[in-house]
């Protein structure tokens, strides 16, 4: 594996990870039974304005769990943008539900909510809303949509932790909400999700789900297929030092991309992650760019003399409409996205992790206007 000098991402680990890891293994509580993972649960839905948490293996599964949680039957329809990962899919194709994608805002990069309703019919069921690369979808008129034809949201908030919509913490708004702590999230616990709700029923279903639906009269009686989603109490220890310091990884995060935004967004070749709009105030998970359409430069030239200068980057997300193995399955035939698949075709990011330093960021800029030379 490359070691670059410059990493896309690289986690910052210097609160009491160690501390509580250390109290795992001094009490041998290794797997996902311990102390650690409820009050990781608990802290964690505190924070986001909710009454129940349910910690999980990771992201996806976090998405799987919720929902599988609302009971979607074969040929229900399922909104979702298109521009998003594939983790969002994964569950309504596994169950046979039928996906309805919505193009980007191309602004804010998010599903255009102004397109959401002429795709409504009478077999929609649930609205999917991740929330892309560092500006919220715009809740409000989402909410209002999703009341309207009595739909269920399931709020996919990986990349927004800490982030806040009109002054409200996202995770807070949808039916099901769900977060993701890879090792690129602005807390990490290596691999691990989270699950949270208002809704105890739910709750306690996502909670059966996740082990197998054991029973609690006899454990290896099964009533319902369930998964091995299990969160460890090793993650969770790392996870609760993590939470500690979200406010403050959030305040790094905004000014890894005000340093970037001042270097960079009068360049002509690109256009730059939208700064604020009248909801939010952008929290950068990542520092995209997406060339122009008349620019003489390529994605791939630019990522990869980055590349040999030690500096990793990634591009955007592939649209679900053009995903290979979505199409083999005769999946959204003429489909055409516009705002997608510029977004995928020329977009790009570069490093902005938590450990990233200012010289380590003046030398990514330095680089990329030399490229442009």
């Amino acid at each position: 594996m490359k070691r670059y000098k410059v990493p896309v991402n690289e986690t910052l680990l210097k609160g009491n990870e160690k501390k509580y890891l250390n109290k795992c293994i001094n009490e041998n509580y290794i797997s996902s039974s311990g102390p650690f993972v409820e009050k990781f649960e608990k802290n964690f839905a505190r924070k986001v304005n909710r009454k129940y948490g349910v910690a999980v293996s990771n992201g996806t599964a976090a998405i799987q769990l919720a929902f599988e949680s609302l009971n979607i039957k074969k040929n229900d329809e399922i909104i979702l943008p298109s521009f998003t990962i594939i983790s969002c899919v994964l569950p309504v194709i596994r169950c046979g539900a039928i996906p309805v994608l919505i193009d980007s805002d191309p602004l804010t990069w998010n599903m255009d909510i102004n397109k959401i309703e002429e795709k409504i019919t009478k077999k929609t069921k649930v609205i999917i809303a991740p929330h892309i690369y560092g500006l919220p979808i715009d809740m409000d008129p989402l909410i209002k949509i999703a009341k309207k034809h009595k739909l269920k949201i399931i709020e996919d908030s990986a990349e927004m932790i800490g982030q806040k919509y009109k002054k409200k913490i996202c995770g807070s708004f949808g039916d099901i909400s769900t977060f993701s702590f890879y090792a690129n999230k602005h807390i990490t616990t290596g691999e691990g999700g989270m699950i949270v709700t208002n809704d105890l029923k739910i709750a306690e279903m996502c909670r059966s789900l996740r082990n197998i639906c054991f029973n609690k009269e006899r454990r290896f009686l099964h009533y319902k297929l369930g998964w091995n989603y299990r969160f460890t109490n090793i993650q969770a220890a790392i996870g609760l030092a993590q939470l500690e310091k979200l406010n403050q990884f959030v305040i790094k995060k905004r000014k890894i991309g005000e340093i970037y935004d001042r270097a960079l967004s009068d360049i002509d070749v690109f256009s730059t992650p939208c700064k604020k709009t009248n909801y939010a105030k952008n929290i950068y998970w990542v520092y995209g760019l997406v060339l122009k359409k008349k620019s003489k430069f390529s994605v791939n030239t630019i990522m990869k003399k980055l590349s040999k200068y030690g500096i990793e980057t990634r591009n955007f997300f592939w649209p679900l409409h053009q995903q290979p193995v979505l199409k083999k399955m005769g999946l959204f035939k003429k489909c055409k996205l516009p705002v997608s698949e510029n977004l995928a075709k020329n977009g790009f990011y570069i490093p902005t992790g938590l450990s990233i330093t200012e010289a380590q960021q003046k030398y990514v800029i330095n680089k990329i206007k030399k490229i442009l030379r």
